[in-house]
């Protein structure tokens, strides 16, 4: 159990078993929230993710094995969709960033902004990746220790499925900002504004415009890393990589700024199927996710 209520930290919160008695202080007061005044032992994470009515995506994905680990999760909406954008046809809602700006002045005027993590995904507009960026600078003044985990969900296998004008603001603006990457192999080559090829053993930097390979050996991914870091996460995951057949994921930490980062990679086989989404202390966790799947398929 994350915590536990006990009488005693009930009644310092001005609770009391029965349920007519009212403490003087508590006549005019409003009572606690729970997950505030007892917090769980690892955190309170704000998740700004899609949602899909049927499938698991973003939030529907993420929640839940959250709340498993025993975090406290409150979860935001970017979008409303009744299936993955990956079929033929979807219906849905999207929010906006006045919509979501809306929100956070709701959760601020109840004094419920404190959040040890926050965690964004699809976002499929400018102005609400904007608004993005006015969330973390709000939740960093109520809890300058805020971990911000982004997954930059552009596209995949060569191909974006957001605005071309979101890559500048994450590469500029939210990259910066992030504690932890988690980007795909298309995405890491958008952030980075290079597409990593080895030539005879050489490392080469070739303008993103310019035809040539995607990044394409485990060295490439590595240096892709070290190359997020420069710009400002100190932690990276590059979710998938695919070598040969071969799905090869690679983390990287940086625990001080200059510092050679310690780094891994996990090897996954790949299945012989077609997926529009997969559900990320960090090599463990990914370590633990792979050995999921693959008990479960």
């Amino acid at each position: 159990m994350p915590f536990s209520l006990t009488t005693t930290t009930l009644r310092s919160h001005n609770f009391h078993p029965n349920p007519n008695f009212r403490s003087r202080n508590s006549r005019m007061s409003t009572p606690p929230v729970l997950s505030l005044a007892l917090p769980s032992d690892t955190g309170r994470v704000l998740s700004i993710q899609s949602h899909t009515v049927q499938g698991y995506v973003g939030n529907k994905s993420a929640v839940f094995p959250l709340q498993l680990l025993g975090y406290d999760v409150d979860p935001i909406n970017s979008v409303q969709f009744s299936n993955h954008t990956g079929y033929p046809t979807f219906k849905g809602q999207v929010l906006n960033g006045e919509q979501l700006w809306d929100l956070i002045e709701g959760l601020e005027a109840n004094d419920l902004l404190f959040y040890t993590h926050l965690l964004t995904g699809y976002i499929g507009s400018v102005s609400f990746l904007n608004t993005i960026l006015e969330v973390i600078n709000k939740l960093r003044s109520v809890n300058p220790n805020l971990t911000y985990v982004c997954d930059p969900v552009m596209g995949d296998e060569g191909k974006l499925y957001v605005p071309e004008e979101l890559v500048q603001v994450y590469r500029e603006k939210v990259v910066p900002l992030a504690s932890m990457l988690t980007p795909n192999q298309f995405e890491a080559e958008k952030l980075t504004g290079l597409r990593i090829v080895t030539l005879d053993f050489s490392l080469v930097m070739v303008p993103y415009s310019s035809k040539c390979y995607r990044i394409n050996s485990e060295e490439d991914g590595r240096e892709a890393c070290s190359i997020l870091h420069a710009a400002g996460p100190s932690k990276v995951v590059i979710t998938s990589i695919t070598i040969g057949g071969i799905l090869l994921l690679i983390g990287s930490h940086q625990k001080e700024k200059g510092q050679k980062p310690d780094q891994f990679k996990i090897l996954i086989h790949k299945i012989p199927a077609y997926f529009t989404k997969y559900p990320d202390n960090l090599d463990k966790a990914a370590e633990l996710a792979v050995s999921t799947l693959q008990v479960t398929f």
